[in-house]
């Protein structure tokens, strides 16, 4: 019956290798005597390589014809087995990716032997028999402990791969706690950026409050919004105009209504902004009244047509502004309100008053600004650090399992000791 146990990580690596240790040894043990055996192995090879290449040297020296050609042929092939042998690198230290490695390396270089002897020997034969006998019982012993050594690392050393793997993984789950605890760190900074900033923005606020508090600025502020009141009014007292001042401008554009220059601008401008066109007009709206006459006249003269309804309209309009002087009071109002706001927007006072304000608020929009950026990465944070604390967890059951499948414990990592 498995046991089950609770271990620190920091602990587990130390306590993993000692548990480990009954089954790694021998099977590290093992793989040093097979890396051991190879480079054995391969030394043969390569010294009956080096055996043919003497002596088939001595007789290329000795430039026999009878034995010059297969001497040559021989001394090529011992030349090139024994350049191949000693690129193989045999690695001192054991591992599961060391051995895979080897064994790849060992698998090419035994394949192009295996081709040097196809395409040598034939031009060999019949010279060198037991010098290339010897070479062929060297390579035949290394190639069967290289299937030896491919053997122990498929079928027995897969526990050592394991462990490992295991060891591996003990090491990215300690990276992922110091990611987690870094990104847990820069988002708890975010967070107190965010409060200094928000308190920062409470202190520009209530100075704005106390400058908007201000007399004159609660004045200009009435004042803007009695501007815009006017703005409206004006529009609505001149609404049934609009169509007969779009026609007679056309008619005058046509000449069939004389328009001075003058009144032909400011009747484009009461078409587009009445109330300042209104407000830069002289004391009882002269060329209003001349315009609304020459539209009057139009209409008598059956030059400018409307509706039966907008007609009606319109002569309303017009009969209350040429005799009955409907926007005097209008008028008289909209320049008290203009003049009233130029006093107030040339009062020193008021000016610096301003300045103060427009420079807390753009200093407060500012602040707004970094706060958005801030909060920004601290939701960045907060996904990152979710996004490891699910890596860990997974992690954390994956190496759990793989250790019962190890060695037959249970085992909880905590990610703290326990006092």
């Amino acid at each position: 019956m498995s046991q089950d146990f609770q271990i620190a990580l920091a602990d587990l690596k130390e306590w993993l290798q000692k548990e480990t240790a009954p089954i790694i040894k021998p099977l590290k043990d093992k793989g040093k005597r097979l890396l051991k055996d190879i480079r054995s192995r391969l030394d043969d090879v390569r010294e009956n390589g080096d055996k043919l290449f003497e002596k088939s040297d001595r007789e290329v020296q000795k430039g026999s014809s009878k034995t010059y050609r297969c001497a040559k042929a021989a001394n090529k092939l011992s030349k090139n087995i024994s350049s191949m042998i000693y690129k193989v690198a045999v690695p001192d230290d054991i591992s599961y990716e060391n051995f895979q490695l080897l064994i790849g390396d060992l698998e090419k270089t035994f394949g192009a032997i295996d081709h040097e002897r196809r395409v040598w020997y034939r031009r060999i034969s019949p010279y060198f028999i037991l010098d290339r006998r010897r070479l062929d019982i060297a390579i035949k012993r290394a190639q069967d402990t290289s299937q030896e050594l491919r053997s122990f690392l498929s079928q027995k050393y897969v526990k050592a791969k394991n462990a490992e793997n295991m060891l591996d993984m003990i090491d990215r789950l300690f990276q992922l706690t110091h990611e987690a605890e870094d990104t847990k760190e820069r988002k708890s900074q975010a967070e107190t950026r965010i409060e200094l900033l928000e308190e920062e923005m409470r202190k520009k606020e209530q100075k704005i409050g106390l400058i908007q508090d201000k007399a004159e600025l609660v004045e200009l502020s009435t004042l803007e919004q009695r501007i815009n009141d006017l703005k409206v009014r004006v529009k609505y007292h001149i609404r049934h105009l609009q169509k007969p001042f779009s026609k007679i401008q056309s008619l005058a554009r046509s000449a069939r209504v004389a328009l001075p220059p003058d009144e032909a601008r400011k009747l484009e401008q009461y078409m587009k902004t009445p109330f300042e066109a209104l407000t830069s007009e002289k004391e009882g709206h002269p060329v209003l009244k001349s315009i609304v006459q020459k539209v009057e006249d139009a209409i008598r003269q059956g030059k400018l047509k409307l509706k039966t309804a907008r007609l009606r309209k319109a002569r309303e309009q017009i009969d209350s502004i040429l005799k009955k002087d409907s926007l005097a009071n209008l008028h008289h109002d909209c320049l008290g309100a203009i003049s009233r706001r130029n006093q107030l927007l040339t009062s020193e006072t008021v000016a610096a008053t301003q300045r103060e304000l427009k420079q807390l608020q753009a200093t407060l929009q500012k602040l707004q600004t970094q706060k958005e950026s801030v909060e920004s990465r601290k939701r960045v944070l907060e996904e990152k650090h979710q996004r490891t604390l699910k890596k860990i967890e997974t992690q954390k059951n994956e190496l759990e399992h793989s250790i019962f499948e190890l060695i037959d414990k249970r085992v909880h990592v905590v990610f703290r000791k326990s006092q």
